[in-house]
């Protein structure tokens, strides 16, 4: 089974990488079998993905990270908040991907920020972004603020998160995928609304 997570980060260290890495700890103490883990860090790619939309081609480590997602059976993704929403270098990345990479793919969506009024980035720009890529993004999104690190609460929210994401891989990955044209699509305000009943 294989685990890609996706981290937007540009400092070293980067909160979002740290975020990242937990989270994909978190889901592999969840799933029974081993779990082959990928990360793909955008801060190494941004040349690339900026020639991949003046050329139409990806370089050759873009490519790689492209087939990466592509063959993932569930992504992790991270982005750190910027202007209110995920940051351009994250957004750029799921832009120069096939339009079906995503389709039917599990998907726990994470943001860090410096403050906790960015928290709802996760559901008014991440969500709808992966729900209109037909992923299936997992009900719990963890977000990260600055004061979050050491403070109770976080690793219940990652817990729960990583929970959620091996549910959805291991069931997916036992009844396989179905092909992206097989998929019904689903539009935002029916999926909210059965995340509300839920």
């Amino acid at each position: 089974m294989k685990l890609v997570v996706v981290s937007a980060g540009l400092s070293v260290p980067s909160s979002t990488r740290l975020l990242a890495d937990r989270l994909a700890a978190a889901v592999g103490r969840q799933v029974a079998a081993e779990v082959e883990l990928e990360v793909v860090e955008l801060r190494d790619l941004a040349v690339e993905i900026a020639h991949n939309f003046t050329n139409g081609f990806p370089g050759r480590r873009l490519a790689g990270a492209q087939e990466a997602v592509t063959g993932a059976d569930g992504l992790i993704v991270v982005t750190p908040v910027f202007t209110a929403s995920y940051s351009g270098l994250f957004k750029s990345f799921f832009d120069v991907l096939d339009k079906d990479a995503l389709a039917g793919k599990p998907v726990l969506i994470a943001a860090t920020g410096g403050t906790a009024r960015h928290s709802l980035v996760l559901e008014h720009a991440l969500r709808p972004m992966f729900a209109y890529l037909r992923a299936v993004v997992v009900p719990t999104g963890v977000y990260a603020a600055s004061e979050d690190w050491g403070a109770e609460g976080l690793e219940g929210r990652i817990e729960r998160a990583a929970k959620e994401l091996a549910a959805l891989m291991t069931g997916l990955a036992a009844a396989g995928r179905p092909e992206p044209e097989e998929l019904p699509v689903i539009p935002f305000a029916d999926q909210l609304a059965r995340l509300s009943a839920s």
